[in-house]
């Protein structure tokens, strides 16, 4: 048996009997509005947790399972809490391990919401006002942290896992869990009412085109045109606001890339979750304590080139890089793709033609704006609707300048016709009736596409 419990001398003295008892009398006799949102349970919790910290070998708990840390961590618990003369059942101490192991080994009261599939967000606003996202509505959960404190903590062991730091001369973090979800932290002095957090789980099986056709997000008919746009080596630029499905959509997509090509990944907070083999992943690096160390992604793109790759992907584009990306896709790297915050295809170009500028390289607005129709060739806007899903909006095509103006003919689009009396909203997807000019280019790679896909009063059901 491994030993977990360190050696008496290197135990911290107890806490007095006596103290414990000043302390509880304390919460029940003093203040009320001070302790009346302290839970009993959290409070045990939290207070358990500590003192396993002093108790406990912590370098011995790497080489044991779950199960057997739950054994020796619940004979602890159950000394404990006799020293403290807490009075629980078996279902509430089980429970009470179980807890005090989250907050041992994982994140404390967001465990239980990281393991609800259900649950697409997390958001944290101060220590006891927690909501959640499910099916597309926010709603407020249960879950509270003891204080501050502890939702500091937690905050802290999220954002070290991946080598990052949050604190007054640092407060925002971008970051992720284990699993790909993406997490975003900021705490006081920027936040005036405590901690936030921000969670956007990752399904644990990525969501396949088959899946975004099934639950509705993209008509069969035109997951067929994506696929073959992929296969074609198309450049895809994918648009779209905040919580859109941005990243989902270039998962899905991703998956139709052949298995032999060489990708490379460039992300600031990595959550792209490809199936291939051959995918090199890089990921941003900030500013270490001393101002010093800081990796952007236009590093990393020009890096990239030098890997010998087939298809470079760039999570999100958000300024200089995108100009570094252009050249990229210009330069032999066909079937690259990337992410832009935008409202509509147009804004989309509008946006990459600002960040071209946030290069520091002096381009004339025109030769911006030719990059852009040589470089792009499909732009794929998705949305989040009133009632809370997420569509695909509108596929479109660069078809070249006319003047100064970038040409854009939209193939696929959404018409929203009303919203039903439960709230969820009614429209359908229907063909511009232009025939693309990329179906040569399909064709070349042995993808044909039906021109009966293409007919101007063909609607497609969803």
């Amino acid at each position: 048996m491994w030993q977990i419990r360190k050696p008496k001398e290197e135990l911290a003295p107890e806490e007095t009997a006596e103290r414990r008892e000043e302390d509880r009398r304390l919460k029940t006799t003093g203040d009320a509005g001070a302790f009346a949102s302290v839970d009993v349970h959290t409070d045990l919790k939290v207070e358990l947790h500590q003192r396993l910290l002093e108790l406990i070998n912590l370098s011995a708990l790497d080489k044991m399972s779950r199960e057997q840390i739950e054994d020796e961590v619940g004979d602890i618990v159950l000394e404990e809490l006799s020293k403290q003369r807490h009075a629980l059942n078996n279902a509430e101490r089980k429970q009470l391990v179980g807890d005090v192991l989250d907050e041992l080994l994982g994140l404390g009261p967001l465990e239980p919401l990281l393991k609800d599939p259900t649950i697409t967000d997390i958001l944290v606003n101060g220590h006891d006002n927690v909501f959640v996202e499910r099916y597309g509505v926010l709603e407020p959960s249960p879950v509270k942290f003891k204080d501050s404190k502890h939702l500091i903590r937690i905050i802290q062991k999220i954002v070290s896992a991946v080598g990052r730091r949050v604190d007054e001369s640092s407060p925002l973090c971008d970051a992720r869990l284990a699993d790909g979800s993406r997490v975003n932290a900021v705490v006081p002095p920027l936040a005036l009412d405590g901690a936030l957090l921000s969670i956007r789980k990752f399904a644990k099986v990525p969501i396949s085109m088959a899946r975004l056709v099934e639950i509705g997000s993209v008509p069969e008919q035109v997951a067929e045109v994506l696929q073959a746009v992929v296969k074609a080596r198309l450049n895809v630029l994918i648009s779209g606001g905040t919580g859109s499905g941005k990243t989902t959509m270039l998962n899905a997509m991703s998956a139709f890339i052949d298995n032999r090509e060489r990708i490379v990944t460039i992300e600031d907070s990595a959550e792209l979750q490809l199936q291939q083999v051959h995918v090199a992943r890089l990921e941003t690096r900030p500013a270490n304590i001393e101002g010093k160390g800081e990796i952007t992604q236009r590093e990393l793109v020009k890096n990239a080139l030098r890997m010998r790759p087939d298809r470079i992907i760039v999570g999100e584009v958000r300024a200089g890089e995108a100009f570094d990306m252009l050249q990229a896709m210009n330069t032999g790297h066909d079937g690259s793709m990337t992410t832009v915050h935008a409202n509509t295809p147009r804004d989309a170009l509008s946006r990459i033609e600002q960040m071209i500028g946030m290069s520091g390289i002096d381009v004339p607005a025109r030769s911006a704006r030719a990059q852009i129709a040589s470089a792009m060739h499909v732009v794929v806007q998705v949305g989040r609707l009133s009632d809370g899903r997420r569509r695909l909006l509108s596929l479109s095509e660069l078809s070249g300048m006319e003047g100064d103006v970038i040409t854009m003919q939209e193939i696929f689009r959404f018409r929203q016709t009303g919203i039903a009396a439960d709230g969820m909203v009614q429209g359908r997807f229907e063909a511009s009736g232009i025939r693309p000019r990329f179906l040569e280019q399909t064709m070349a790679h042995g993808v044909t596409l039906s021109p009966e896909l293409f007919r101007p009063d063909r609607n497609f059901d969803q």
